[in-house]
């Protein structure tokens, strides 16, 4: 049966109940929801984005004036920005890569000579002293320059696509600290990648190339004002996303499924060829790039280039024993994968608490974790026996510099240390080890377990710390030894190789903390050069995330949520649909007329932090009061510091039109726009009128207040809207009951209104 809802009286107070006699308290609709959240490691102020199109006079005037050539200007600065935005993302990636593999090759040669030399002490001060250094330096960069180049990156970037901003997500400062703290983190042992940073950085490069323009360093060509919109804006970022995949991964086509199926709320097809067109441009200039080191000019990069684990050499030829085998993998790498979402993002909380406490805090933290890593990776190879070199491998042994596989360590000659070889090398060497099948004994069972043991733990606790840090390499890690040593368990009956089980166990390590599918699925096969492995891998990704998602949400998904970002995702809450759009507005609502007394505005600016106010046309300009639109904060104070005031309350949009164009009105990057302390109105001029007509937007999307909160917010979230107006359903009222915003749809705010409300139902 439906359910009936009535409004009584009790005590004085409005309240409503439903048939089934639950009463619902409306409180008072102030929305109480926060404005701040947690980026990075720092905590700052939040607001939404206007990714809807202002169509009001002054838009209108410069929409019939364009010709082909102002058309053509426009698509032509898009593909220009594509084409600038995939080449910078290159370099940068190829200059990450570069920039690790010398430092943390020179780390590597200096420890490894000085243990040749029975200098093992010193070897691990310099280890440690090395490690400290890069970490205090990378830990710098994001405690005092850019706090909010800590982490990822990714639920940042996630979260601005949805339609949140912050100053700080993709500012220069940001993309500055992203690029060399990822360098010194990942150079400094940490248990992170750089892969999730360089999604970051992609973003940030692609909203530095699309500002618009700047004033204040020249930068003001005329091509560029078209992008000075939050909507252009975000479609570049979402190719910058895509293009810092396929820089870490060299997976371009990797890189456009990760934009689509995880960071982008908006997709349309006109986006896909950009993003597919910024990727290939990636992949061509990091294989240009990797050419040119294979003639030894890279220093220690040598022919390693960017991550290429190819196991190519491997065919995957199964049976129905292996096949159980990579199901229980899966099932088992789902369960685990959703414990490190848990384990995340109780650490996150902890940590949070201690970056609050300034940025002294947030250095003692890494200082304390990378000493832990430190002492880690130098002191669990000494509790392993030595394992006598293998013949006719092909390869040195025990290798005597540092990128080669068997580590002497403290083993005597002919002799090589299994899980130093694991533990003293880079991220990406290690992973190439594991996935390798030249030598299926080259690791021990119970170095393996010991390798799983401390990846799993470093990569839950180094997460979080002031560094930039990503969760790819760390889960990847975790999965192949998990993988390669169930393959080692199983060797005897089963007909896959242990290095193609280490691909499957970090395919379902994957699957359970990331949640992706598709994308995982293409990122893998291209890291790997292994099609024939497809089937298994998206059976295995399959398994494991529907294992995972009976627990917990995707770690990006925790991680938006533990950072108060109010994110609107695909899914409506049960309760919603049995509320109204009206039950939820929130007051107190602030109009103003068509031609509105210039100090009713002021003091409604100085007195509210509103984005968007109602403009209702009252006589003598309209027959009665009616809804003309919504104008701007901004708008406004673009309006007032023009001073086109009159004396008398009369329309005086023909000036306006006269003196302004629709790009004057055009949002400012990284939010330096007009500001209303900027504004300088005389008390004389408080007592004079300005006409809202040409700056109001005459087609704000609208609902009636009897629509389904549930259809209110899919609405909202599809059309990418910042102001969505809800109308009266019967005459004889105000033109507009209120405005939702994004803050109203949040669960918090919902739930205090109403909170006997059944949650499930």
């Amino acid at each position: 049966m439906e359910e009936v809802k009535v409004d009584i009286e009790c005590n004085g107070r409005k309240m409503e109940m439903n048939i089934n006699g639950q009463v619902l308290l409306l409180k008072n609709r102030v929305n109480t929801s926060s404005q701040i959240a947690i980026v990075g490691s720092n905590v700052c102020p939040i607001e939404s984005l206007d990714y809807e199109i202002v169509e009001n006079d002054l838009f209108k005037q410069d929409w019939r004036s364009r010709k082909k050539t102002r058309i053509l200007e426009y698509a032509t600065m898009k593909w220009a920005l594509a084409l600038l935005i995939g080449i910078s993302t290159g370099l940068v990636g190829f200059f990450n890569n570069l920039a690790v593999e010398n430092i943390a090759g020179f780390k590597f040669l200096l420890t490894t000579n000085l243990m040749l030399d029975n200098k093992y002490d010193q070897a691990f001060v310099a280890f440690a002293g090395i490690n400290l250094v890069l970490a205090t330096c990378a830990g710098f960069l994001c405690a005092y320059i850019a706090p909010a180049a800590a982490g990822s990156g990714i639920p940042e970037v996630k979260a601005y696509l949805n339609g949140i901003d912050a100053h700080s997500i993709l500012a220069p400062s940001t993309l500055f600290v992203k690029i060399f703290g990822s360098i010194l983190g990942v150079a400094a042992g940490f248990v992170v990648g750089k892969e999730g940073p360089m999604v970051h950085t992609g973003a940030c490069i692609a909203n530095l190339l699309g500002q618009g323009g700047s004033t204040k360093y020249g930068l003001t060509w005329k091509w560029l004002r078209y992008f000075k919109n939050d909507r252009d804006r975000r479609d570049l970022i979402t190719c910058g996303a895509a293009a810092g995949v396929a820089a870490a991964f060299r997976a371009p086509v990797g890189g456009v499924l990760f934009a689509l199926e995880e960071a982008a709320t908006w997709w349309r097809s006109a986006l896909l060829w950009r993003t597919f067109f910024t990727t290939a441009v990636v992949a061509v200039i990091l294989r240009s790039l990797i050419e040119f080191c294979k003639s030894g000019k890279c220093g220690l990069f040598g022919e390693g280039g960017l991550i290429m684990f190819d196991i190519n050499s491997s065919i995957p030829d199964y049976n129905m024993v292996d096949l159980l085998a990579i199901t229980l993998i899966a099932v088992v790498g789902g369960i685990l994968g959703s414990l490190y979402n848990y384990l995340v993002d109780k650490v996150l909380r902890v940590y949070t608490i201690i970056n609050e406490k300034g940025p002294t805090f947030r250095m003692f933290l890494v200082i304390i974790i990378s000493l832990l890593t430190s002492c880690c990776a130098y002191g669990l190879p000494w509790v392993t026996s030595c394992t006598p070199c293998p013949i006719g491998i092909g390869v040195q042994c025990p290798t005597v510099n540092r990128s080669g596989t068997y580590k002497k360590f403290q083993c005597p000659p002919g002799h090589y240390n299994d899980l130093a070889s694991l533990l003293l090398n880079t991220n990406d060497d290690t992973i190439r080890s594991l996935f390798s099948s030249i030598n299926a004994n080259e690791f021990h069972t119970t170095t393996l377990l010991v390798f799983f043991i401390s990846m799993y733990a470093l990569g839950i606790i180094t997460y979080g710390i002031a560094i930039p840090s990503g969760l790819f390499i760390p889960v990847i890690l975790a999965g192949a030894s998990y993988g390669r040593l169930v393959g080692t368990l199983l060797a005897s009956i089963s007909n896959l190789d242990v290095g193609l089980f280490a691909l499957v166990g970090s395919a379902s390590f994957l699957g359970g903390t990331m949640r992706m599918t598709v994308s995982l699925c293409v990122i893998l096969l291209e890291l790997t050069n292994n099609l024939l492995m497809l089937p298994l891998m998206m059976l295995v990704l399959l398994i494991s995330k529907s294992v995972a998602d009976n627990f917990n949400k995707g770690v990006y998904d925790q991680i938006v949520k533990m950072k108060g970002l109010p994110f609107l995702g695909p899914y409506v809450e049960p309760y919603m649909r049995h509320l109204v759009a009206g039950d939820v507005v929130s007051g107190p609502l602030i109009s103003f007329s068509g031609v509105e007394k210039v100090g009713n505005i002021v003091h409604s600016l100085r007195l509210t932090s509103h984005n968007g106010f109602p403009v209702i046309n009252e006589p003598p300009f309209s027959e009665g009061p009616e809804l003309c639109g919504v104008v701007l904060r901004s708008h406004l104070i673009v309006l007032l510091k023009g001073k086109m005031f009159t004396k008398d309350r009369r329309l005086n949009g023909a000036k306006t039109l006269q003196r302004y164009h629709a790009f004057d009105f055009a949002k400012a990057g990284l939010g330096k726009g007009p500001k209303l302390e900027d504004l300088d109105v005389k008390p004389e001029e408080m007592d004079m009128y300005v006409d809202l007509h040409p700056i109001t937007n005459t087609s704000p999307y609208t609902v009636v207040e009897t629509m389904s909160l549930a259809k209110a917010i899919v609405a909202f979230r599809e059309l990418g809207l910042r102001h969505l107006c809800v109308v009266p359903k019967t005459h004889g009222r105000p033109p507009i009951v209120g405005i939702l915003t994004r803050h109203d749809f949040m669960p918090e705010h919902v739930l205090g209104l109403y909170p006997g409300i059944n949650k499930q139902k």
